[in-house]
């Protein structure tokens, strides 16, 4: 059958079910998403992280020396701003954040610091000390 044989034929119109309005047509073919998550992802892969710093011997040493000073003093509460690395939970890399405040527990069974108001930070991921 050709177009030329049915273009002049009488539309249907169904004797058993009311005509649907153009609204309601149009509805139906919302929720088809045939990329569904594609936003997303491209959103997620455009996101920025950094990468996790490795410190040389001789930063190193001067972190322990600030640790070490910080334990020392851990009774007293000392005010300490540290900077740390918090990965991401998504991708490769993370963030860095730094944070100023008190100390108020170091562990050293679970290896972190806890700060009075804020995050319990792991020392692993700690990258300076400053007093």
């Amino acid at each position: 059958m050709l177009y030329d044989d049915i273009i002049n034929l009488p539309h249907h119109v169904s004797k058993n079910r009311p005509h649907m309005p153009l609204s309601e047509r149009a509805a139906q073919f919302a929720p088809f998403a045939a990329l569904s998550g594609h936003e997303s992802a491209i959103r997620e892969t455009a996101r920025h992280t950094d990468e996790e710093r490795t410190l040389d011997e001789d930063q190193n040493h001067l972190l322990d020396e600030q640790y070490r000073l910080l334990k020392e003093q851990q009774r007293e509460h000392p005010e300490a701003e540290i900077t740390y690395f918090i990965p991401d939970r998504r991708k490769n890399g993370g963030t860095y954040k730094t944070i100023k405040g008190k100390i108020c527990h170091i562990d050293e069974w679970k290896h972190i610091i806890t700060f009075e108001e804020g995050p319990a930070i792991p020392l692993r991921y700690i990258i300076d000390i400053q007093r």
